[in-house]
């Protein structure tokens, strides 16, 4: 169980090159201009030097990419005749994505069981486990194989941690919570805690109801930094596969959330809302509970979502309305002087007669 904790190898930068032919290929997008040219990094438009490839995808970062040092840049289809030797893709920012990883790969990591490492009565570690300095893994809890747990991680009891899954330094996972293959979790986070559950009694004190669900959380999610999830009261506060989540976000109790949701920095999730699949909220945005956003919706930025939304929304606001309804009121608000003014104006010529 407990084998030497060693370095599998340096992890040092190594140099690379590539053709532009080479990286089209790679990504599956065509070369205009000379395919030979040598690669050795990626680099943003405006810090672009030879030997870079770089991404330009609106016209002012082409027109910025035309007049950068970059040796080449990644297009959308449609871009033609540029000055410079070009990869299109038709998902430019897939294949810079893509490349991004052939020059800086992922740094190979420690593996094996460091000594000082606790591991609870009738624990499970799979084959390829990692578990780095003074991580605690409680009683039952099943880490399967090649799932990564950095230095101060902790997993409570029953807990279940999926195939090569990565856990960032002090992550904590509260007792009987299930995370599936491939999950990405980022330090701080905090998964499996109470609920904000209470009931307000005559004496005008709380009495705390029981948190005895738990959180599950499906294939290849990611979680940012200083997220909490809350278990559920009863049954389960559920993740859907391919979902991503920006770091700071609260996700309350019984909250679901579909697949391949999207929820950016600093949203709050209150307890039993439902995000359908494809939904993404927005930074700073809120739902109310008990509400219901339907597939592929799509909540602007500091919007608060209080009554359910149909499949494919745009929404914005406080209420959330259709955004173009949004917009509307938007401008009727900045028109209010000038309509008080024309208001004032008739008041005094009824006046007068």
């Amino acid at each position: 169980m407990r084998d030497a904790y060693c370095a599998i190898r340096d992890t040092g930068f190594v140099a690379m090159k590539k053709t532009l032919e080479e990286l089209a290929r790679l990504v599956q997008g065509k070369v205009e201009g000379d395919g030979g040219v040598i690669i050795e990094g990626v680099a943003k438009v405006e810090e672009a030097k030879k030997g870079e490839i770089t991404l330009a995808v609106s016209e002012k970062f082409l027109c910025e990419a035309k007049r950068s040092q970059a040796s080449a840049v990644i297009v959308s289809s449609g871009v033609r005749d540029f000055s410079k030797p070009t990869l299109r893709a038709r998902n430019p920012r897939l294949a810079f994505a893509q490349i991004l990883e052939v020059f800086y790969p992922q740094v190979r990591k420690f593996s094996g069981i460091h000594p000082t490492a606790i591991i609870g009565k009738d624990a499970k570690i799979g084959k390829k486990v990692t578990l780095g300095a003074y991580v605690v893994i409680g009683d039952a809890a099943k880490i399967e194989k090649g799932a990564y747990i950095s230095s101060g991680v902790y997993i409570g009891n029953r807990v279940v941690i999926g195939q090569n899954s990565l856990l960032f330094p002090r992550v904590t996972v509260l007792d009987d919570t299930v995370i599936g293959g491939e999950v990405i979790i980022h330090s701080g986070t905090v998964i499996g805690s109470h609920g904000f559950g209470f009931v307000r009694k005559e004496d005008g004190s709380y009495y705390k109801i029981p948190q005895a669900g738990r959180v599950v959380i499906e294939d290849r999610v990611e979680i940012g930094a200083n997220v909490t999830i809350d278990r559920a009261t009863i049954g389960e506060t559920s993740i859907g596969s391919g979902s991503k989540i920006d770091n700071l976000v609260h996700i309350a109790h019984n909250v679901a959330l579909g697949k391949n949701v999207a929820i950016v920095a600093l949203v709050g999730i209150s307890g039993s809302s439902t995000l359908g699949d494809g939904v993404v909220m927005a930074g700073q945005a809120g739902v109310t509970e008990h509400v219901t956003i339907g597939n592929d919706s799509i909540v602007a930025a500091k919007s608060v979502v209080t009554k359910n939304i149909a499949p494919g929304s745009i929404v914005s606001g406080f209420p959330a309305r259709p955004h173009h309804r949004q917009k509307r009121i938007k401008a009727l608000i900045d028109r209010l002087p000038q309509l008080v003014q024309r208001l004032k104006k008739l008041e005094e010529r009824v006046k007068d007669k």
